[in-house]
């Protein structure tokens, strides 16, 4: 299914717009493809899709969690369904259906949440999709994707189609920073992208702030003579594991990067596969804290939490002052807390011997 949008064309299209060509276009080559939408056709772009295709195309009404229970009803059926409302609904509002009715029964139904983060800036909390991330994440059987840019959406709208089971896609409102110039750059779910090679810190991004950490790498090279790696965390479900234990022991400093709440995102997702491995880390995670964001357009608003360029950068060089604690110094020496106990033992078992006579028997009471 060979679905190619340009680099120069993706520039000129809004994110949700890719999305609505590289649909429309995969409805040729798969006559299973179908699409539904709760009335928001033109603000999630699936026009192109109705134009083309309109027996294919359900338009539900202002009824998002139907929308989600059709879409599964129809995937039951053999379709591959592709339902798109705003992020915060999708998440939200049909959580019940996707959890029930798409993951309890892993069936081919693609989310296809827009408006995500704080893209729809202007519209308020209530519109901001920062907790999205982190509730579609926990389910079973999803596979949960936040691309970077048009082309990286293309990509993993293609993968989506191409692959069984639900997925969760969230793109952004309006145009995305163009990140990649080529769409055959290898993207493949569960893997990440290395953008930037490093040794001193390892910072990981999703959906529109890995165009930030791009930059913010060039402005810790060129002021500070920083070398940040840059990794574009597109797929947070199923997580990159591998890429991030690499970062652990090449760079042992990590920082993510998210428009979301920093708990329970991409930030929280590194977290726990950084405390499973083992290893030491110092760690930060930049995102949205735990209070509504204002109301201002995404690029004020992305600088307000300070996961711009600049914010990240400033957080780069504060994260080089950090001490990774591998023992001694204030940390926990784990390798000393060992020997503290076997010289308790050790001592216990003296103690025993001399209490002891030959023949007493000795009672575990405990």
């Amino acid at each position: 299914m060979a679905v190619e949008i340009t680099a120069a064309e993706s520039t000129k299209l809004a994110t949700a717009e890719i999305f609505g060509r590289t649909i429309a276009e995969l409805g040729e080559k798969d006559s299973r493809i179908v699409c539904l939408s709760p009335d928001l056709q033109s603000s999630t772009k699936m026009g192109d899709f109705f134009k083309k295709f309109p027996e294919r195309f359900y338009n539900v009404g202002i009824a998002e969690q139907n929308m989600v229970g059709i879409a599964a009803g129809l995937a039951r059926a053999g379709m591959v369904a592709f339902a798109s409302c705003f992020s915060v609904f999708m998440s939200l509002r049909c959580l019940d259906q996707v959890h029930t009715d798409v993951c309890y029964q892993n069936v081919d139904v693609k989310l296809i949440a827009t408006h995500g983060g704080t893209s729809y800036g202007p519209a308020g909390s209530t519109h901001h999709a920062i907790e999205d991330l982190g509730v579609i994440r926990t389910l079973v059987n999803m596979t949960l994707i936040c691309p970077a840019d048009g082309l990286e959406t293309a990509n993993a709208v293609k993968a989506a189609a191409a692959t069984p089971g639900p997925f969760y896609i969230r793109i952004n409102r309006g145009f995305d920073n163009t990140v990649y110039r080529n769409p055959d750059y290898g993207f493949q779910v569960g893997k990440a992208v290395t953008m930037a090679e490093g040794n001193d810190l390892t910072i990981i991004a999703c959906g529109s702030c890995v165009y930030e950490a791009i930059q913010a790498a060039s402005i810790l090279k060129a002021e500070q003579g920083i070398n940040a790696r840059v990794l574009n965390m597109h797929t947070i479900k199923p997580i990159d594991t591998e890429a991030i234990h690499k970062a652990i022991d090449e760079t042992h400093r990590i920082i993510t990067v998210e428009d979301h709440t920093i708990i329970g995102g991409l930030g929280s997702a590194v977290a726990e596969v950084i405390a499973d491995y083992g290893k030491a880390a110092a760690f930060l995670r930049l995102g949205i804290p735990d209070k509504w964001s204002p109301i201002g357009a995404p690029e004020d608003l992305r600088a307000y939490h300070k996961i711009d360029s600049a914010g990240i950068a400033a957080s780069g060089s504060e994260i080089l002052n950090k001490t990774v604690e591998t023992g001694g110094g204030n940390g926990i020496d784990a390798g000393a807390i060992t020997q503290s106990v076997l010289e308790v033992i050790k001592s216990a078992l003296t103690v025993a011997k001399r209490t002891l006579k030959p023949g007493d028997k000795w009672d575990d009471e405990v």
